[in-house]
């Protein structure tokens, strides 16, 4: 662990304080941006810092589906961290493009920060750019990015995600 990552990880545990005993969902996402959206001290240190990770090595660096679609583990779930996990995927692509089809048995918090002024990922409530999305406890879908690079710096309930679920026919 960097003192960089360990910096993010010192950052999130107030926040994670504050959400550990609400539920994902588009209440919580209209609450996220209101009160912690771009503009906030929060997201604009973890921006900043998460940002500082992808550049730096140390955040999003696994490669998933070639350079263009990485992420990377930063904590594990733990009693410090409100049994949240931390992670961070960077996406790239002009033309809209899916990731791994995945369900969030808990939910997820999910902070979007666009490199690119035109990037963005889509969310519960549509196409997001600057702020949070919440995908609500047992939501499914392909992570999409458009527009170009973006980071998603991700806190899921538990560290829960699942792989193993198949995609509804037309998905």
């Amino acid at each position: 662990m960097t003192s960089s990552s360990r910096a993010l990880i010192e950052r999130s545990i107030p926040f994670l304080a504050e959400v550990r005993n609400r539920t994902a969902g588009p209440e919580l996402e209209s609450w996220l941006n209101r009160t912690h959206g771009p503009g906030s001290s929060l997201w604009d240190d973890l921006a900043a810092m998460v940002t500082d990770g992808v550049e730096s090595g140390w955040a999003a660096n696994i490669e998933v589906d070639g350079p263009n679609y990485r992420r990377s583990r930063i904590a594990e779930p733990s009693e410090e961290l409100h049994y949240f996990s931390i992670t961070a995927v960077y996406m790239n692509s002009v033309e809209p493009y899916r990731g791994q089809y995945h369900q969030h048995p808990y939910g997820e918090l999910n902070l979007v920060v666009p490199l690119d002024a035109q990037a963005r990922l889509a969310g519960p409530l549509g196409w997001s750019g600057a702020g949070w999305t919440a995908p609500a406890p047992g939501s499914h879908h392909y992570p999409e990015v458009k527009g170009g690079a973006l980071i998603a710096l991700f806190y899921l309930p538990a560290g829960r995600i699942s792989y193993d679920i198949t995609p509804p026919d037309g998905a």
